[in-house]
């Protein structure tokens, strides 16, 4: 079984509508859709927005439903020339921008308890899913995403999450289910498409692009689980 988790509604409803045989289960507020997707046995489930939803969700997810893997899927912000609106981005590792130790002498974003700054994500997950974007002729670009619980808007907050983590691309849920993998040994992936600029200079209002990006993620998903 695959595991799919994504933050809002407007990022998994349209995979939803091509599961079928689906059973649906409500735990800790959240709704797990269970059914089959190309052929796949996937669950499904909407964590909502930010690192503390998002970790709720994965760990219930391991628990009750023992997924071989997890993939987020999403929308996020580009941080480099690389990816421009509609490309996407796969994780080779996610960090928390927003964890801050550095006054006690730990590097800018260590994770206390496990010591790490970078958790890697599954190299299997993250090589098939970037085939398949390049299969469906979509720009993308495997590297770290940088997760933390604020939207960066702001030239500034983008340019240190790049001087410190050299990040491609940022959003809010991603190093939270990948810690929460880390720790389960749950092989992971992150996988977005990129819908805004992450410093407030988008020329389209925010809501349009998150929907195209999202039918973009939905697209390579479908891609994916037919290999």
């Amino acid at each position: 079984m695959i595991g799919i988790i994504a933050a809002m509604d407007v990022e998994m409803n349209s995979l939803r509508s091509y599961m079928e045989n689906t059973e649906t289960e409500v735990i800790s507020g959240i709704r797990f859709v269970r059914g089959s997707l190309e052929g796949k046995d996937v669950v499904t489930a909407v964590c909502g927005i930010g690192k503390v939803f998002a970790a709720l969700c994965a760990q219930t997810m391991i628990l009750h439903y023992q997924p071989q893997c997890i993939i987020n899927t999403g929308v996020a912000g580009t941080l480099t020339d690389a990816l421009t609106i509609g490309s996407i981005a796969v994780s080779s590792a996610v960090v928390q921008h927003d964890m801050d130790t550095s006054a006690l002498g730990d590097p800018v974003g260590l994770i206390s308890g496990i010591n790490k700054v970078e958790l890697p994500a599954d190299r299997l997950l993250s090589g098939q899913l970037s085939a398949c974007a390049k299969v469906m002729g979509v720009k993308t670009a495997t590297g770290v995403i940088a997760s933390g619980d604020q939207f960066v808007a702001s030239q500034e907050r983008k340019a240190f999450i790049v001087e410190h983590f050299k990040a491609i691309a940022c959003e809010m849920e991603g190093a939270a289910i990948g810690q929460v993998c880390h720790v389960n040994k749950v092989p992971f992936c992150v996988l977005r498409a990129i819908s805004d600029s992450a410093d407030g200079s988008s020329h389209m209002d925010y809501p349009t692009f998150v929907k195209m990006a999202a039918e973009q993620s939905v697209n390579l998903l479908r891609r994916f689980m037919r290999c």
